[in-house]
């Protein structure tokens, strides 16, 4: 089957922007709608998507500001309303009435806010590395690098670069290593290359220090079953965090995986049933 690629129009404060996004699997199958984390983009998702299109029509979109989708013209809308409401306007592109939501941290914390809606069409959830108490500690680690203007030469530079950062992603392959950089880089004018994000993206973890985030009031509105997928060493998701999702609000369902942090990439071949076998069951 493979994929397509489109875009969708979609309206914020600041005015209309395009949403790109990543279609795989027959249109008639039920969806599943696979969010990313803050710098990254939808082509994460490639080798999950390529293990689910046999039976569902999985769709991973570059949430604004990344990817292949316009940098909104008021940073100011880099917010979750706006995230949720874009996506809301691509289930309706797609003519889906409920959607299976699989969310990488930013992703996961949008799913929860929609699962969370009376009236939601999120039918299950699948969270990884993320839960409803983000210790702010993580949060200063992430805001030390998002929104550098970061200059790199070729898309080998790019690759070295997500590898330092994002090393907490795992043991992962040069193959999964290289498809991260090359949808991760974007090619500037002067032909130097740079991260595939507005800087802008970053402007919430510039200034003041940054609290601990609770969401616990959404998560136990929260009806749906809910996978939780953790990074052994992850310090966004701590490990007594994944445990109380298990006892409160929808009881989730936990599963670590061992050798990273935050978040699993979803590219290893146990990651992906985990993920497959959930939805099929």
């Amino acid at each position: 089957m493979g994929m397509t690629q489109s875009k969708v129009l979609c309206a914020g404060p600041g005015g209309f922007h395009r949403i790109a996004y990543a279609d795989w699997g027959a249109p008639g199958n039920a969806t599943v709608l696979c969010v990313h984390g803050l710098t990254r983009n939808g082509r994460d998702f490639d080798r999950l998507a390529g293990a689910l299109e046999d039976r569902f029509r999985v769709v991973c979109p570059d949430v604004a500001g990344r990817g292949r989708s316009d940098w909104l013209a008021d940073p100011a809308g880099y917010a979750n309303p706006l995230y949720v409401a874009d996506m809301v306007t691509l289930l309706a592109r797609l003519g889906a009435e409920t959607v299976d939501w699989v969310g990488t941290s930013m992703g996961g914390i949008m799913g929860m806010l929609a699962a969370a809606m009376p009236g939601t069409p999120v039918r299950r959830l699948v969270l990884n590395d993320v839960g409803p108490f983000i210790p702010k500690a993580a949060l200063a680690r992430i805001g030390d690098y998002v929104g550098k203007a970061s200059r790199f030469d070729d898309v080998d530079g790019v690759e070295s670069y997500l590898r330092k950062v994002h090393a907490s992603f795992g043991d992962l392959t040069d193959e999964n290593w290289r498809h991260m950089a090359a949808h991760g880089a974007r090619r500037r004018e002067d032909g130097s290359y740079g991260l595939a994000y507005d800087p802008a993206i970053g402007n919430a973890f510039k200034g003041a220090a940054l609290p601990d985030v609770d969401l616990w009031a959404f998560w136990d509105a929260i009806e749906c079953p809910v996978l939780v997928l953790r990074g052994a060493d992850s310090d966004l998701l701590p490990a007594e965090t994944a445990e109380e999702m298990t006892r409160r609000g929808p009881k989730a369902t936990l599963v670590a995986f061992e050798g990273c942090g935050h978040a699993p990439a979803l590219m290893a071949a146990d990651q992906i049933a985990a993920v497959r076998d959930w939805l099929a069951g």
